[in-house]
Formats: structure tokens, sequence, C-alpha cells
């Protein structure tokens, strides 16, 4: 008998939905009061975006694109997410030089080759070389500067900014909303400089907001952490859920090295704490986390040795951490451009796995953000001073830490690299069955060709591993392999709220599955179909759920979104 998807089996008894949850009503919330408006304070558009990420970004593009007036917030000063503010070049899969992403993406891809060789002194090879890849880090075959990827991102925007299409609001974030049954009516923003506030209206609102923030100020219903295998059925589920079990995030840091200098910062505050910090795991952890050993993510009991070394020499171990983030290469630029490589750390090292960040007051939030500052600055410090080296000798002095590349003061990211964020109750939940290679072999009975689900209402198409790092309850790492895979459209949209869309790690995916749809070029499709969902709605003045139960206009829209 074929499974129902395990939300509309739960939900199909109302009331409270605790599994892998926190406690939200599957009734109607009550209607929220209206905002006191102050004069001059109310603006209005078509479309109001919570969050610059990638999502949001792409929300609005194809928002724009399609003649829609757009409203984008973002806590931050840049826009970019996970590439710019959180630091993190992109993860993508093998295929993304030539398939596997919407158009707009692998323009972006393009658009940051084409800074570089307009910009910067590059080598004439590295000039001439179509794929080019600044960093020529491992984990990407584009590591660049979260620098670039911000400015590069802004210019798409500035002429929309000018035609007064598109209101930006940097460093903006929203304190509450205006519901009145299954729709919100209006959205209530912070100027986090100045302290004032603004009201923000229209007919949709999207939330791209890396925790998914807009869900429990709507009323939206949404779950968090992990389900049990009996909720979802799920190969690699645990017996138990635990709704406050999220994934670890991270503070990353570039630097460079600059040989015979000495650029050591001040002892951090925490080091002692974390120069001797043993993670406490399921699988156990393989000793102190400031060290060259990690769990392996497939086997979490076999330990595993990562090299460092800053000048990319080989290292006995398999990976030289050094090479794997590294986003600029110098041999790519005219020489006597950098001193040295620079290098991204978003390592086992500086996961932060003490405390769960989802779903807690700003206060907790902010402690355990500079608790994973600390965590990261301990890291470089024992980088610099206590490292073990090759020749036998200890530390590197000549490491710099560069918050001049990350855009702040302190020298770390704008904003945690966030892995996981709560998920609304959507009227579809993609499981593991769905995408899970190992799962979908058990399924189908066949040990090779075997494809991932095939939803007949899929807007988009993605892959990665599933990839959960360790987490905030103690469990190490989860990481199988997956199958390329469909974005649904059932996914995207909630079961109650009729106006209210998600666009970043906050769709309807289990804690398992989220790990293969979060990274960024799944995140970026999943925004622009979101954003072409918005216009389509208005045009044909339908509210998505009912685009997609009815089939002809269900292929409508996708034709829409095939030709864009």
């Amino acid at each position: 008998m074929k499974r129902r998807n395990f939300i509309e089996l739960v939900s199909a008894g109302g009331g409270l939905f605790t599994a892998g949850s926190l406690l939200v009503p599957t009734t109607a919330v009550a209607d929220s009061s209206s905002f006191a408006v102050p004069a001059g304070k109310e603006l209005r558009a078509d479309v109001v975006i919570a969050g610059g990420g990638l999502g949001g970004y792409a929300a609005a593009l194809a928002a724009l694109r399609n003649g829609l007036t757009v409203i984008l917030t973002e806590e931050t000063d840049w826009i970019g997410g996970q590439l710019s503010q959180q630091g993190v070049p992109p993860d993508e899969h093998q295929w993304i030089e030539t398939h596997g992403a919407p158009q707009s993406y692998r323009d972006f891809r393009t658009d940051v080759r084409e800074y570089y060789k307009k910009y910067y002194l590059l080598t004439a090879e590295a000039k001439a070389r179509p794929n080019l890849n600044p960093g020529d880090g491992s984990v990407s075959r584009l590591c660049h500067e979260p620098r670039v990827a911000h400015e590069v991102l802004m210019n798409s925007l500035i002429p929309h900014i000018s035609s007064k299409k598109l209101t930006l609001l940097l460093e903006h974030k929203a304190t509450g909303a205006d519901v009145a049954g299954t729709k919100v009516k209006a959205l209530k923003v912070k100027n986090l400089r100045t302290g004032q506030e603004k009201v923000l209206t229209a007919p949709y609102f999207v939330d791209a907001t890396e925790l998914g923030d807009l869900l429990p100020m709507t009323g939206t219903e949404f779950v968090t952490g992990t389900e049990s295998r009996k909720e979802t059925g799920e190969l690699h589920a645990p017996e138990v859920g635990n709704p406050v079990n999220n994934q670890a995030f991270t503070m990353c840091f570039a630097m460079d090295y600059v040989k015979g200098e000495n650029h050591v910062i001040d002892k951090p505050r925490e080091y002692d704490f974390w120069k001797n910090y043993v993670p406490k795991m399921t699988p156990a952890w393989p000793g102190k986390m400031l060290s060259l050993w990690y769990s392996t993510p497939n086997n979490p009991t076999v330990p595993k040795p990562l090299g460092f070394h800053p000048e990319g020499i080989k290292t006995d171990a398999p990976l030289n951490l050094w090479n794997y983030r590294k986003i600029i290469n110098k041999n790519n630029f005219v020489p006597g451009t950098y001193p040295g490589d620079v290098t991204i750390v978003n390592w086992p090292q500086n996961d932060y796995v003490l405390g769960n960040i989802v779903g807690v007051s700003d206060k907790e939030f902010n402690k355990h953000v500079d608790r994973a500052k600390q965590q990261s600055l301990s890291l470089l410090y024992w980088l610099q001073t206590e490292a073990p080296r090759p020749d036998g000798g200890a530390g590197w002095a000549g490491l710099r830490l560069r918050g001049d590349l990350m855009g702040t003061e302190d020298g770390l990211a704008k904003y945690p690299y966030i892995r996981e964020a709560r998920r609304i109750k959507a009227l579809f939940t993609v499981l593991e069955e769905h995408v899970g290679a190992e799962q979908r072999a058990q399924i189908t009975g066949k040990k090779t060709g075997n494809t991932a689900a095939d939803f007949y209402d899929s807007v988009g198409i993605g892959y990665y591993h599933i990839d959960l790092h360790p987490s905030s309850a103690g469990i190490n790492y989860v990481d199988f392999g997956s199958l390329p895979f469909q974005i649904p459209l059932g996914a995207l949209i909630p079961q109650r709220m009729e106006n209210l869309l998600p666009a970043n790690k906050n769709i309807g995916t289990t804690h398992i599955t989220n790990g293969c749809y979060r990274l960024h070029p799944v995140e970026w499709s999943i925004g622009e179909a979101v954003g072409m969902l918005v216009a389509h709605s208005l045009k044909q003045n339908l509210i998505p759920k009912a685009i997609r139960e009815n089939r002809q206009r269900l292929e409508e829209f996708q034709e829409l979104v095939r030709k864009q």
C-alpha cells in the first residue's frame, strides 16, 4: 500500500500536532488587531519578502521579472544569505556547469566570473579560463569572496530600485504581523539602526528568513527538529523524535597567510574552554573538537584525520582543510597581488552544538551566537599558536583574520550559517522515501538505475547528498546518498494560510530531507518558483492552493516556470 504523506495523516485528525514539532494549532488562529500606522510609515507593494538570502533574492527577481512591485527586507546590510553574509561558498552538485539549476542561477555564476575578469588583476591564463574558479577550493567550482557575491546580486537589483519597482530595506527585521483568518494583512518591521518601525502591506507575503521567523508571527503551522521513524517511515529517522534537535550552525570566517609575519589575535576569553572541549555525541566524537580529527560523516564511529597547511602543501591526511573552501588562489592573480591564499573556515571544528537557536528568545539566540563566535575565534587562535605542523612545530603565526572580506569589524561572518529552520506544515511533505537513494532502492527492488520520486506538481529540480551536521541534541553526522530530485509545489504551500509562502529552508521537508533541499542552488530554485507563483496567482486571481489542485491550472503554471 502506498504510504500517505505523514503530514496529511496527522492533520486529518485536527487538534494539536506534536510530531517533531512545537505545539501549534491546526485550527485557525484568532484574528489579530490592525496595526496603528504612523503617518508616512506604511509601504505597499504586490509582494513583501522578508529575508534577503538566496531564496528571498530569487523570489524578488522572479516577481520583478513578471511585472510586480516588491518590498524586500534583510536583517543585515548585505543580501545573499549563505553566499555572502554567512560566508559559505556555494555547495553545488557535480553537473552545475551545464545543467541542474535554473538559468538565472547559472547567469549569476557567469556574472561572478565576469566580475573577477573585469575588476581583478588576473593572470592571462586565469582570465582566459571559461570556468574560472577564483579560489580553486575543492568544495565548489566557484569558490569566491562573500563581498563579490553581494555586489553581483546588488548590481542586478539596482535598476529595479531606480524604477521604484523594488523597495530594499536593509537592516530591517520583522517584529509582528497583522493576520485575519487565513490571510496576512500586514507586516511590521523595525529598522535595526534607528529603531523606527514601518508597516508593510501587500496581497502576498514570502517568508525567506533564515529561521522561518514569519511562521509563528502569522500563526502559520510549522514543525521543528527531528521526526521519529514511526511518524515518517524514513529509513534514517531516529526511533524517537525531538523538536529541539536541530543541526549545528557555524560562525564562519575568512583568513589568509602571510609567511614570516605575526598576526596572532588576543587570546579569546573562552579559549580555555574550547581548547579542552570534547563534544558529547552519539556516536562518540573522536576527542577534542579543536584538533585535526573528526567523525567521518558516512561512518561517525571511524575517526578521520584532517590535514592543514596554509601554503597548500600536501599533508599526510587525505584533505588539507586550507584548500577546502579556498576563495582566493594567489596563483590566479598577477604576482604580488596577494601575499598568500585566502580561505573560508566552515569546518567540523567550528560547528556550534551547545544549543538550539530555532524558536528561542532573542536573548537565547544572541547568547549562543556569542559563544559560537568565541568558538571560531578560539579555533583561529589555536591554529595560530598550537596546531601541530608537519615539521614538528606548533601554530602558524602568519594566519591573518580577514574581516574586511566579510564586511565586519570582529572578522567573523555577519550572520550565522544556518542549516535548519522552522518548516511549514505543507500540502505535501518530502520524505526520505522520495529522494533517499537507499530507501528508493528498497521501494523499487532495484540495485541500480533508481530515480527520485516523480512529483506531478514539480516546479524545480536540484541535487545534493543528504548532509546533516552534528546537532544541538548530540547526534553526530548523518550523511548518506540521495538522488537528483524535483521540488514539488505542494511543499511550498502551507496547509491553511492563503497568502504566505516559504522561500528558504522552511518548506515542507522533514529533518532528514532538509539535508538535501537546504543548499544554495536549491534554495534559489525554491525562491524563484515562489516569486513566479505569486505573480501567476495575482494574474489569475487564484490562491496558490487552487492552482495546485486543478490539473489544467497547474500545468499552465508549470509551463510558465519552464519558459522562464
